[in-house]
């Protein structure tokens, strides 16, 4: 593999000289403007690392930021003899203004905060495991009693879980969302320093309005109710100032073709650097302050582990046919494009989402042989032809190759480099049969 040999070095005396002028920038910048825009980062060691190794196909993509809107963040992680973590995050047109649509990876959050209201209701006498009935108690909403794929025959959050890690399941994300409510979901993440983000909506066609109210919820134990909890409305007023438009045409939902470009400024929104935070916060608890922490237990963390990594073949409940569900489906870096085999020392534990031209990826990935650990969260938008919800996507020509390609050349590089200690994964092997 090539990289910059003396790239490292050039890195530490730009991070050092950058740091020597930060005053003086600031008073720079304070001068200029007394609002402005967040600015794009990039550091030149991440930049010149995947250019110097780049395919004709991925130097295509890097050459034109403004046609694939590209953003990369790669968590370089180290550990001191105490097996304790710190992280080095290097980013590539990382910018939390420049709007991309983060489709499921909104379903990672949820999860989170599913379980961590869960762990608040305890009192109840409810688990992750207990029966949740979803009632409807407006317009649009659906009723929810069963749930086929679960080894008992019932929904429940834990079951949602696993199908919204294993294969993206949208219906999932949408009971976790009525069982959080709107106004739960983003005060509580705004609470723990996410600023940016806004969750505004299930994964189907519904009114602003719909989206505000959610469902009457139960949860049964042995035929008997042990929780219920009224329907919500939100009432919170969201910012929307900033309009959002992509593309130069797009379909509505009754199939008509609007020659103008489509409007995303209601929709959802999380920064790349909130996902790889938020992920690296589960992954790495004690690495984040405790106000970035979700309240979950050592089980909870076993539990998110075991789905976040598990492949469709290994699962029993839900079962999938696994000539659909692959076990490269949800795992973009390295392995997705061609439908790669994932060798037995390697597991990712992550969220991918995809949707509108736009694929995302926000991952930790392990090779327990090699003792090699890092993380990797990347965007990219691959629509040529700029018409929105025509399903005409370079999903495959251009989107899996660049994660596959920036994915291989980060991990070859982990391969290559000098630790102090190597990391102690053992609390990462699970048993997934």
């Amino acid at each position: 593999m090539r990289y910059p040999g003396s790239e490292i070095k050039r890195y530490c005396l730009y991070a050092y000289l950058r740091a020597y002028m930060k005053y003086f920038l600031l008073l720079f910048a304070f001068s200029c403007a007394q609002s402005v825009p967040a600015q794009e980062r990039t550091d030149e060691f991440l930049k010149n690392l995947l250019g110097i190794n780049a395919s004709p196909l991925l130097k295509k993509v890097l050459d034109h930021p403004d046609s694939f809107r590209y953003q990369i963040i790669y968590t370089r992680i180290d550990r001191n003899k105490n097996q304790e973590p710190s992280f080095t995050n290097f980013y590539f047109r990382e910018n939390p203004d420049e709007y991309f649509n983060p489709a499921s990876t909104v379903k990672m959050p949820l999860a989170f905060l599913s379980l961590e209201k869960i762990n608040s209701l305890r009192q109840s006498g409810i688990t992750k495991n207990t029966t949740m009935l979803t009632d409807s108690s407006y317009s649009k909403q659906i009723r929810i009693s069963d749930d086929t794929s679960a080894a008992n025959g019932k929904p429940s959050v834990a079951q949602y879980i696993r199908k919204i890690f294993l294969a993206s399941d949208n219906d999932a994300y949408n009971r976790l969302y009525e069982f959080l409510g709107q106004q739960y979901i983003n005060e509580r993440l705004w609470q723990m320093g996410y600023n940016n983000v806004r969750i505004t909506r299930r994964f189907t066609p519904m009114s602003p309005d719909e989206n505000r109210h959610t469902n009457q919820i139960r949860f049964e134990e042995n035929s008997r109710i042990v929780y219920a909890q009224p329907p919500a409305v939100s009432n919170l007023s969201f910012d929307f100032s900033k309009k959002i438009y992509i593309g130069n045409a797009h379909y509505n939902f009754n199939d008509s073709l609007i020659n103008a470009p489509m409007d995303f400024t209601t929709h959802n929104n999380i920064p790349l650097r909130d996902l790889q935070k938020i992920l690296q916060s589960v992954i790495f608890p004690i690495s984040v302050s405790g106000k970035q922490r979700f309240n979950l237990t050592n089980d909870d963390y076993r539990f998110l582990y075991q789905y976040m990594s598990e492949y469709p073949s290994e699962s029993a409940h839900p079962r999938y046919d696994t000539s659909e569900y692959f076990n490269s489906y949800c795992k973009f870096f390295m392995f997705k494009s061609g439908r790669t085999a994932i060798p037995d020392n390697i597991r990712i534990f992550n969220k991918p989402g995809w949707s509108y031209g736009f694929l995302t990826d926000v991952a930790y990935i392990v090779d327990f042989k090699n003792k090699v650990e890092f993380m990797l969260s990347a965007v990219i938008y691959v629509n040529r032809d700029g018409i929105l919800n025509d399903d005409k996507y370079e999903y495959d020509e251009t989107g899996y190759p660049f994660f596959k390609e920036i994915g291989n050349i980060i991990y070859k590089y982990e391969l290559e480099r000098k630790r102090n200690y190597p990391p102690d994964l053992s609390s990462f092997r699970l048993d997934y049969h």
